[in-house]
């Protein structure tokens, strides 16, 4: 089993005919990943990687009607439409590969998301990966493993890591999920928490999260409602104020977003605290 996506889950991909969509449509495929149609405006009946490409999300969803989950790679400009596209034709999973989406944008589409009972992960999210099953996004397939460790993380270099950490020490992972660099994200780490919970084929879950926002601070209170161990990571304990660590959320302002008070509130919360990457597959294999 997996949360989010299996090898039955039907997606779609919108922005498909453009150069990073169509490559990644290419692994996706490749990997198993069951894409039914694309979307691009204007480009409709044409064909990517065997893939029929069609001008509306409705119009996708109309002939797949079991399609339940898009991935987005539209420019920035475009994704608050894309992802209420998706949303208005029924997905109930909306993946924004899109960085650097205008935060206005992202609050509308949150809330709408929210309204619709759909979840939205990301922007700036290298996608979702369920090891041997499927993948959507732009995840290295060769980082991952199946197993029984779920791990979700904010920066796509660190989700390869844990995975690859975890494959090394004899685990795998039941699913990966990037939750995405930018300031305002849909998906938090607790709505990834309650599915892990739920996944009777995940063990433990691995998280790692970053200076600025905090959304590491609003999950921690759920992790002592969870039956399954959970080893948390942050990464930023050295960087400055007002100095932006990577992504365009990772940037400490003012006394909120620190890394002292996102482990002080994990930890409280009952997470047991990596505090160097190297050692969380020492932790996992204590806590199981």
């Amino acid at each position: 089993m997996a949360i989010i996506i299996d090898e039955s889950t039907k997606t779609i991909v919108q922005g498909i005919t453009g150069k990073n969509a169509s490559l990644h449509t290419k692994f996706m495929l490749e990997y198993g990943t069951k894409i039914v149609g694309g979307v691009t405006p204007g480009k409709g009946g044409q064909q990517v990687e065997g893939v029929k490409v069609y001008d509306t999300v409705k119009e996708c969803v109309s002939e797949h009607p079991d399609a339940v989950v898009s991935s987005v790679w539209v420019p920035p400009r475009f994704a608050k439409d894309a992802i209420l596209e998706a949303i208005d034709a029924g997905i109930k999973t909306v993946v924004v590969i899109t960085e650097c989406i205008p935060i206005h944008d992202m609050l509308y589409v949150r809330q709408v998301a929210k309204q619709k009972n759909v979840v939205v992960i990301g922007g700036n999210t290298p996608g979702i990966i369920s090891p041997g099953k499927a993948l959507v996004g732009m995840l290295p397939k060769i980082t991952f493993k199946q197993g029984r460790i779920g791990t979700v993380a904010r920066s796509g270099a660190i989700t390869y890591y844990l995975a690859n950490s975890l494959n090394l020490a004899g685990f795998g992972e039941s699913t990966s999920v990037g939750l995405g660099g930018d300031p305002i994200l849909g998906a938090n780490f607790e709505d990834i928490f309650r599915l892990f919970e739920q996944d009777p084929e995940t063990d433990a879950v691995v998280m790692a999260g970053e200076i600025g926002g905090v959304y590491e601070e609003l999950a921690a209170p759920y992790i002592k409602e969870m039956s399954k161990p959970v080893i948390a990571y942050i990464t930023g304990k050295a960087a400055p104020e007002g100095k932006r660590l990577g992504h365009a959320g990772a940037i400490i302002e003012g006394n909120m977003g620190t890394a002292k008070s996102k482990i002080e509130a994990l930890k409280t919360n009952g997470a047991i605290i990596a505090q160097t990457l190297s050692e969380i597959p020492i932790l996992v294999k204590r806590a199981l």
